[in-house]
């Protein structure tokens, strides 16, 4: 199959399909006389396994390092877990970075009236200095 249908089948836009070829991610496709890319079932599979590894949020080395556990028909499963905690780990990290932004901006929004006067804590705290502990001044107080 072309690029096109290669895409449509796995749910990866061409141009990230060329990509993935560029950085090695998965085998550059076969060519026809003429040039054009060609792509077969388990190209797409392939395909398919990156793009729901990316939906999940897998960094693109990690997928490089889940695809070659996937392959390997001898791989340890422990190996697979490893990869999978560790990001476990990373997205708690990054929801509870998440939460604290969203207090701190929620207490600011609360803070601000939103009338037609010009004073405004949200923009004061934006244009205010840089929080060195990893929360803000005004997210803290409200705690």
């Amino acid at each position: 199959m072309n690029i096109g249908q290669a895409s449509n089948h796995s749910g990866v836009s061409a141009k990230m399909i060329r990509y993935y070829e560029s950085i090695g991610l998965m085998p550059e496709a076969g060519r026809t006389q003429a040039g054009y890319r060609v792509y077969s079932e388990r190209d797409v599979h392939l395909l398919r396994f990156v793009r729901r590894s990316r939906d999940l949020g897998f960094a693109l080395e990690d997928i490089r390092m889940l695809l070659g556990l996937w392959q390997d028909d001898e791989r340890p499963s422990a190996a697979v877990k490893d990869i999978a905690m560790k990001h476990i780990d990373e997205l708690t990290r990054k929801i509870a970075e998440l939460q604290a932004m969203k207090r701190s901006l929620q207490h600011l929004a609360e803070a601000c009236h939103g009338d037609d006067r010009p004073d405004c804590p949200i923009l004061d705290d934006l244009s205010g200095p840089i929080q060195t502990d990893g929360e803000d001044a005004a997210c803290c107080a409200k705690k």
